[in-house]
């Protein structure tokens, strides 16, 4: 039995009889009583009988936690279970860690008194291929409408060889019609030498990583690493404020499509930098990059891309086998399922009718456009986000057999027909062109935002726009995530020990600090020395740390790291994440698990108090 004495009554908490275990009803104890059981309980598993289990303890702490002391001015305040180690760094286990097994659930359930009617589902594992993120709550049972954008969310493409498209046409334009040196001609395209979430500085001909606090943490002049002297001097001494990479010479590489553009510029800033050429000594860098996005623009435009596509869409796109029972699982559970994307109707008709075979098929199939059936509502050339914010943008409706179109209005037309109108308008047929959304909502019935869930892959015109200026629901398709989570997940055990070690260097550095001040006021006697030892174990500890982050930093990507990180902090990529995207997985039909039924649950925000105590640190309370 464990006991309790408080003044002059004892009362029993725990039970143990051989391997069973068992609390008993329990008084309200004193906080110094109850500190003297855990001392005791403690000594006892640590050097006393060996059949006294350690799960007392836990019992004890749920106790504590659940009993406080009667209010009164004379009673002395319960003190929580605590570990007795104040070192972070000791902390054998994390927060994750607890979460691990299913003896750990069972410890839960006895923690909070709470008893199950069954047995216990698995243990939640994380696929990088399949799971679905969540950054704010979002119950399914409230989405009327889901909507999805096509270009690399519904379509991933295949890379080099889509990407290359752009790549060798715009290399072509740029010498054949913008007379750039022959050399532009032999540029080859590495899209492995980029990452998302970058932010090109079009002034410099720089390529920037910056942190959740906008502080550059990584930056390439061209393609050559930038001296963190020089970084520091461009991009912070060189300010009276923090700059804020809104101006218009930044440019935030928020999409795949942006590899292109990136590779091209870093090139010609190179070749501008290291060669001798009249023409690029004449060009500004931002020229440069001007010339870079109108020759890029052009190949969407003009078929260098699209032509190619339609000629073998199974060489450029991705093949989905889990997308078409997705989207038709929606409609059969009476949610709405709308595409709205920015490419124009014959290349969405191209890349949706390989998408729905998973093959290349005949013209006679491809006339039958049996994909139209997957979808409640369709709007291309949306020009997303001016589709946000626009009010004032016509709307055309799409003939799909010849791609022809009609001046229509949506809304007012909707109004026209009365009860029912919305259905009764799209039944004339539900393609369009162009329009804002106002009328989409219009079309399908939809008064408030936030029934509405959009899936997309541009951070900005997909997600920020969509959330903050109308109020949809956000998901975002990130395929880098499955590398990301994967390497995470390899790696664990020293990204951990990395957190531990930086724990330490803290604890170094608050001794030392302390140990300042004693001699500050003149009462540093003896301690000059062990002084002395703090800081030569600080420069060791740094100097480990520096060549730990190095090495993790180069498995996510050589020169840019994790996608979700700067350094130790958040990256700017991840602020907006975390900020503007309700859900975030790494392919659109993964959706599938977002059924009509399911609540989705954020795993919750931690400051860096909360993170501490998690960790393991002591906390210090009343006269401990």
């Amino acid at each position: 039995e464990i006991l309790v004495k408080n003044g002059t009554t004892t009362t029993t908490v725990l039970r143990q009889t051989g391997s069973s275990m068992a609390p008993l009803p329990h008084g309200r104890f004193r906080g110094r009583a109850l500190l003297n059981v855990f001392a005791a309980v403690s000594q006892c598993v640590a050097g006393g009988p060996s059949g006294l289990s350690p799960r007392p303890l836990r019992h004890l702490a749920a106790f504590a936690a659940r009993s406080p002391p009667p209010c009164t001015s004379a009673a002395a305040p319960l003190r929580r279970l605590r570990p007795s180690s104040s070192r972070i760094a000791s902390s054998s286990s994390s927060a994750a860690e607890s979460q691990g097994s299913v003896d750990d659930r069972a410890d839960l359930l006895d923690y909070v008194g709470l008893s199950l009617s069954g047995p216990l589902p698995p243990v939640r594992t994380v696929d990088p291929e399949r799971t679905i993120f969540c950054n704010r709550e979002t119950n399914m049972a409230g989405i009327r409408a889901v909507g999805f954008d096509m270009d690399y969310t519904l379509a991933q493409y295949v890379c080099p060889a889509f990407d290359s498209l752009a790549f060798n046409g715009a290399r072509e334009k740029l010498v054949n019609t913008l007379g750039y040196p022959a050399e532009v001609a032999n540029f080859v395209y590495n899209p492995a030498q980029w990452t998302r979430g970058l932010i090109i500085d079009t002034n410099r001909g720089n390529f920037l990583k910056i942190d959740r606090h906008k502080y550059v943490r990584v930056a390439f002049h061209g393609s050559r690493s930038m001296s963190s002297e020089l970084r520091k001097a461009l991009y912070a001494r060189a300010f009276n404020k923090v700059p804020s990479f809104s101006e218009k010479s930044y440019v935030n590489m928020d999409t795949l499509f942006q590899l292109v553009d990136a590779h091209m510029f870093a090139s010609l800033v190179d070749l501008k930098d290291t060669g001798d050429h009249e023409f690029m000594d004449s060009k500004t860098y931002r020229e440069l990059f001007r010339d870079v996005r109108y020759a890029v623009d052009l190949c969407h435009r003009d078929g260098v891309i699209k032509d190619e596509v339609a000629k073998e869409p199974d060489k450029y796109i991705v093949p989905d086998p889990e997308m078409v029972p997705m989207l038709r699982a929606y409609k059969d559970a009476g949610i709405k399922v709308f595409l709205l994307t920015n490419s124009l109707w014959e290349y969405t008709d191209v890349v949706m009718n390989f998408l729905f075979h998973e093959r290349h098929t005949s013209a006679e199939t491809a006339s039958e456009r049996e994909w139209l059936s997957l979808f409640d509502l369709i709007i291309v050339g949306s020009s997303k986000p001016a589709f946000m914010v626009d009010t004032s943008r016509p709307l055309y409706r799409v003939h799909p057999s010849d791609g022809s179109l009609k001046n229509t209005d949506g809304k007012f037309e909707i109004d026209a027909l009365g009860p029912g109108g919305a259905e009764k308008f799209l039944a004339q047929g539900h393609v369009f062109q162009g329009g804002q959304f106002e009328q989409l909502q219009a079309m399908l019935g939809i008064g408030s935002g936030d029934e509405i869930l959009y899936v997309g892959d541009h951070l900005f015109s997909d997600v920020l726009r969509s959330k903050r200026t109308l109020g949809w629901r956000t998901a975002l398709v990130v395929p880098e995530l499955a590398h990301e989570v994967a390497t995470h997940g390899e790696y664990l055990e020293d990204q951990r020990a990395i957190g531990r070690l930086r724990a330490l260097r803290e604890e170094v550095n608050a001794e030392m600090d302390g140990l300042r001040r004693r001699i500050k006021r003149g009462d540093g006697e003896n301690i000059v020395g062990r002084l002395a030892d703090l800081e030569s174990d600080y420069g060791a500890i740094k100097s480990k740390l520096a060549a730990l982050a190095r090495e993790n930093h180069a498995r996510f990507h050589p020169a840019w790291g994790q996608l979700f990180r700067a350094g130790y902090q958040d990256s700017r990529f991840a602020f907006y994440v975390q900020n503007y995207a309700c859900l975030y997985t790494s392919k659109a039909s993964n959706m599938a698990a977002a059924t009509e039924f399911r609540t989705f649950h954020p795993v919750g925000e931690r400051l860096p108090h909360d993170q501490l105590i998690d960790a393991g640190a002591r906390v210090i309370v009343g006269d401990d």
